[in-house]
């Protein structure tokens, strides 16, 4: 009988995947969340404490049509901008077009 070895399951959130990489790079992690039905939220964390979080939030509200907030969560993640609906991709392209934080540090998750 050969022996079979167990995998070890590995967390898809965690910060350090274990390949050796720089564990002090700061990620920006924008999700999704279902609500009800048709209904979601983009969520994004992580994002550097020296811009402007308002002008922000009111360019994506004007460009993508929807509503936003301003969540202030605790010291690790900082503050979070919430926004109505799925708005993953455009977020992501906004952030890396605009040179607040390089390519390979935006991570987005879900479906």
């Amino acid at each position: 009988m050969s022996s079979i070895q167990n995998l070890s399951s590995a967390d898809p959130f965690a910060e350090d995947s274990g390949l050796g990489g720089d564990s002090s790079v700061q990620y920006i992690h924008i999700r999704i969340f279902q609500r009800s039905g048709r209904k979601a939220l983009t969520t994004i964390e992580n994002l550097p404490k020296n811009i402007d979080f308002k002008k922000i939030l009111k360019y994506f509200k004007k460009t993508y049509c929807c509503n936003g907030s301003i969540l202030n969560e605790n010291e690790l993640i900082g503050n979070v901008i919430q926004l109505q609906g799925d708005h993953r991709k455009e977020a992501a392209q906004f952030l890396i077009d605009e040179k607040i934080v390089p390519k390979n540090n935006v991570k987005i998750h879900g479906f």
